[in-house]
């Protein structure tokens, strides 16, 4: 009774100066960052409790043995978070812990957003994914592919024009430059994923790459590559905004993902996991700092002039879950309707033809890898369930029939000889039991 006197009298108080009222209530809201997820009881969630630690005690034995550096782990189910850990060191150097909200470099699971954003246009009537890609970039007009033969290779024209959805899917024959053609890639400084260090706009870059020996017929397989940062330049062409403005605009604000960008702020740079090096022998060494795939990168002090739809975001583990929990409740998220329930289903089932090859069990939609079969798959999930990755060894999944969401971030390049990825998918799934 004393407390609920104690309250009316400071509320009383409170009215009767309406400046420290605001005052207190703004204070009071900024303390509600968007990374400060809450945690429910696994067991209400379909987990063991016992079964879930089985993830600390193997992810921990990583780090004590010099192959992880630190990670964070994230497992929801049913719009809920049952499991939410963060494990080892963000900077083995100084000692500094992992904290919850560290900031990641997630490199090829920006392509799922920028993937989002193209089917966001469509929904608008401004573009249609069976529109020719020289529609938007008239460069594309007319391409050529590189085929390999007895003198190396031959170039010959393409069978027909590239599509958006041949971009969505990985098929439009467009690789990172190790193609037949390689040397001419390499003469043109377009090899490879990373772009923060380019002074000039993805549009210019993706522009010259028109004029390059492509490695396949659009179509006719999957080619890894530029794909999606050629989508990142389409939504630039078609909003008129730059791609950061777009999708902070139309993905981040509307998703609360508060700590999501191409180039870290300053105020933000001491959350950011350092890169390390996986090393002859065993151990990790720090990635040097500068340019390039296997270094920190120019995330930081970047010319910020080069937003890669394909490989360019630095995100959190909590902002990530957030975009897949609107993926997950079919466009929905937090009462906001981002995308059409329909236009979530369009993009995670498999679009490739019979005639494709592609991993057994398994197809690409537009923007996520999708499983088809399960016993072809060969390990634990769903079918229709969808997933992709990132080059600095970060993954995640969603498997609607499971409820489920993982999100799982560590920054280790090249990849890590450790099965870490396998690991993780059987503990989670061990560990449901309803």
């Amino acid at each position: 009774m004393k407390t609920l006197d104690f309250f009316s009298d400071l509320f009383s108080d409170l009215r009767s100066c309406p400046l420290l009222f605001l005052t207190i209530c703004i204070v009071s809201l900024s303390g509600l960052h968007s990374q400060d997820l809450k945690t429910a009881d696994p067991q209400a969630l379909g987990f063991s409790a016992e079964r879930l630690e089985r993830l600390d005690r193997a992810f921990d034995q990583y780090v004590a043995a010099g192959e992880l550096p630190g990670g964070l782990i994230l497992v929801a189910r049913r719009d809920q978070v049952a499991y939410y850990r963060a494990f080892g060191h963000r900077d083995l150097e100084s000692g500094a812990p992992m904290p919850e909200n560290a900031l990641f470099r997630i490199a090829s699971q920006t392509k799922a957003i920028v993937s989002v954003g193209i089917l966001l246009l469509q929904e608008e009537g401004r573009l249609l994914i069976q529109d020719p890609l020289s529609k938007y970039i008239p460069e594309f007009a007319e391409t050529i592919v590189a085929i390999n033969d007895d003198d190396g290779y031959r170039e010959e024209p393409a069978r027909r024009p590239i599509t958006l959805r041949d971009l969505l899917t990985h098929t439009s024959g467009i690789g990172y430059g190790w193609g037949p053609a390689q040397e001419k890639w390499e003469e043109a400084g377009i090899m490879g994923w990373y772009f923060a260090d380019r002074e000039e706009p993805i549009l210019e870059t993706v522009r010259r790459i028109a004029s390059l020996p492509m490695s396949a017929h659009p179509g006719e397989k999957t080619v890894y590559g530029y794909s999606t940062d050629i989508l990142g330049a389409v939504i630039e062409v078609v909003s008129g905004q730059s791609l950061d403005v777009f999708l902070r605009e139309r993905v981040f604000e509307p998703l609360g993902m508060e700590d999501t960008f191409f180039y870290v702020p300053p105020d933000k740079v001491g959350r950011l996991a350092t890169v390390y090096n996986p090393q002859e022998g065993g151990g990790l060494k720090r990635a040097p700092d500068g340019a390039g795939m296997n270094t920190q990168g120019n995330y930081v002090k970047g010319p910020r002039k080069s937003f890669s739809g394909g490989a360019g975001l630095v995100s959190t583990a909590a902002d990530y879950y957030r975009f897949l929990q609107m993926m997950e409740n079919r466009g929905s998220y937090n009462g906001k309707q981002l995308l059409s329930p329909r236009t979530v289903d369009l993009m995670t089932v498999n679009h490739l033809g019979e005639n494709v090859a592609y991993s057994a069990g398994r197809g690409f939609g537009l923007g996520f890898e999708v499983v088809t079969d399960m016993g072809r798959h060969g390990t634990y999930g769903s079918e229709g369930s969808y997933r992709w990755g990132g080059a600095y060894h970060s993954t995640y999944w969603v498997d609607p029939a499971e409820e489920l969401i993982v999100v799982y971030f560590t920054q280790v390049r090249p990849n890590a000889r450790v099965p870490d990825h396998a690991l993780l998918r059987n503990l989670v799934y061990q560990a449901l039991v309803d």
